[in-house]
């Protein structure tokens, strides 16, 4: 018997990625925060692009380098599992790739990455092959067992990845950034936490190799606020329980045309602006290094929708598509073409 979908959407609320907090408060100002500039995406010389995610944003990263790792080289991901870990069921996703009740199947996952990948579907899985990937699992995290993001670093490391796993520290369900608002251990909003380190360094530093030292005066760059609907596959970003605007930082010197990097940084549940305001894009700690390293960052929204309460990406199917992790899936394909047009 097929599960009805308010109940489907009342486990959705219950989901590992659906945090606990309800709404938060606004970010507050920083000595960091750059003021949105309202404008459109420009084209750029972009040498390389990369993509880093928490929670949600964490298994929409590991999507999006999946089926595009032909162009996506590399990944950071904090508080998520292997790719397709729900495979399209709610239950799954909540008591396999959030609590451990279920496993994870990292084999047939596997599988379906090379099936996909033998249809054209996803890119080759050859390109895995030495990629530099960064994983991130906090000691207090409980909404995702480390079970799972051990699951994840098995899967990259049986495809060839070359993968960093940091899971010593004794964070909370969250990104953890120099500039959290919240104290390590907790699990609270607006998933900001301060552990006295600075896991962007290290995750840069593996991706990009020589890193330089962050920012630590006025940011020099420009914020820019652009319509969504613009690359939505709809037309209607809205429609895709995505926000009608989002957010990239472009450096100065990226605007004077030097050749840059990109890195698309995608929030978790309860982190967008929807919720949180520019908090997450102003204390990630990214456009700090964005402006020493010639790093453009750009910031997708998603928004609360009813079939998706807590503005989580979709990881598990909410959308009702069964493409939602491979070429032409509705976020991804929406993200990838602002990514096609910051890099031409």
């Amino acid at each position: 018997m097929k599960t009805p979908w308010k109940a489907v959407t009342a486990l959705a609320a219950a989901l590992l990625l659906v945090l606990p907090g309800g709404v938060a408060a606004r970010a507050a100002t920083t000595p960091y925060t750059k003021t949105p500039v309202s404008g459109s995406l420009g084209t750029y010389h972009v040498s390389a692009v990369y993509v880093a995610g928490i929670s949600s944003g964490g298994y929409l990263a590991t999507q999006l380098q999946v089926a595009y790792s032909s162009r996506i080289r590399g990944a950071a991901v904090f508080a998520a599992g292997p790719y397709y870990c729900a495979q399209n069921t709610v239950a799954q996703a909540l008591y396999g790739c959030g609590d451990n009740l279920y496993p994870t199947h990292v084999s047939a996952l596997e599988n379906y990455t090379r099936t996909w990948a033998s249809y054209g579907w996803i890119d080759g899985t050859g390109n895995l092959s030495g990629q530099p990937v960064y994983v991130y699992h906090g000691g207090s995290d409980s909404t995702v067992k480390k079970s799972v993001t051990d699951d994840l670093v098995r899967y990259y490391q049986d495809f060839g990845a070359s993968v960093r796993y940091d899971s010593t520290g004794g964070a909370g369900h969250a990104w953890v950034t120099p500039y959290g608002t919240v104290g390590c251990a907790a699990t609270a909003s607006p998933y900001l936490n301060d552990c006295g380190s600075d896991p962007q360094g290290a995750f840069l530093g593996k991706l990009l190799g020589s890193l330089a030292p962050p920012n630590t005066g006025p940011l020099g760059g420009t914020l820019v606020r652009f319509s969504q609907n613009t690359f939505a596959v709809n037309g209607w970003a809205n429609g895709l329980s995505m926000d009608s605007a989002g957010f990239a930082y472009v450096p100065s010197a990226c605007a004077a045309g030097q050749t840059c990097r990109l890195l698309v940084a995608l929030h978790g549940c309860a982190q967008g602006y929807a919720k949180i305001g520019t908090a997450f894009v102003d204390r990630a700690n990214l456009n700090q290094y964005a402006d020493t390293n010639r790093l453009i960052v750009l910031y997708p929204q998603a928004i609360a929708t009813g079939v998706n309460p807590n503005g989580c990406w979709d990881w598990w199917g909410y959308l009702g598509a069964t493409n939602y992790p491979i070429k032409g899936g509705y976020q991804v394909e929406t993200i990838m073409n602002m990514v096609r047009r910051l890099d031409g």
